[in-house]
Parts: structure tokens; C-alpha cells; sequence
């Protein structure tokens, strides 16, 4: 079956850094672009970064110059680092992998949970 599996959520204060992880099984990594989306308290959930299976990323603009996507094919696995974490960061951040055939399919893990506070 299809899993993706965030990893890496937690407590940081302002300012701090955070890697999240999301490894995938179930499908062909290499195929898919790969996201991270969040979710904040009381708010929709919003797009955070891409990244294409040819390595193109792309970011939110309230993101951009803090937080890097990447991914490792050999380990099936997509990053997310963050730096200069602000509170507006505080959400659930899930991990998506999409396929654009016929349609586009679409994956989605649980979600880890980071927390910027001091």
C-alpha cells in the first residue's frame, strides 16, 4: 500500500531550525513531485514547497529564503528544512506526493506537528 510517513515535528523556539522528513513506499518516488502543505489552528491548509521529479522547487512566498525542500531517490525520502522559524509556522505539516496523468494523484501522509513558541 501507498504510505507517506513525516518524521521530525516538535517544540522550537523563534528563530530555531527544523528538518521534517517524509518517507515514501508504495509508489515510484522518482515519478511523483513531492510536497509539503501545513495546517495552522483555525486555518486552511496552504501549499508549502514543491519539489519535481526533475529537482524544480518552488515555495510560498512567506517561506521563501528560510525553508529548503529536497529529496534523497535513493531513500525515497523528502525534506523540509526550516530556519528562522516564526510562530506563524506553528501548523501540521503533511507531506503529499502527485502524479499528473490522466489525472493528478494524489497522496497524503498524517501529518507531524511543529510548534514554534517560546
Amino acid at each position: 500500500q501507498v504510505q507517506l510517513v513525516e518524521s521530525g515535528g516538535g517544540l522550537v523556539q523563534p528563530g530555531g531550525s527544523l528538518r521534517v522528513s517524509c518517507a515514501a513506499s508504495g509508489i515510484n518516488f522518482r515519478s511523483y513531485t513531492m510536497g509539503w502543505y501545513r495546517q495552522a489552528p483555525g486555518k486552511q491548509r496552504e501549499l508549502v514547497a514543491t519539489i519535481t521529479s526533475g529537482d524544480i522547487t518552488n515555495y510560498v512566498d512567506s517561506v521563501k529564503g528560510r525553508f529548503t525542500i529536497s529529496r534523497d531517490n535513493a531513500k525515497n525520502t523528502v525534506y523540509l528544512q526550516m530556519n528562522n522559524l516564526k510562530p506563524e509556522d506553528t501548523a501540521v505539516y503533511y507531506c503529499n506526493a502527485a502524479f499528473r496523468g490522466a489525472g493528478t494523484i494524489r497522496y497524503w501522509g498524517k501529518g507531524t506537528l511543529v510548534t514554534v513558541s517560546s
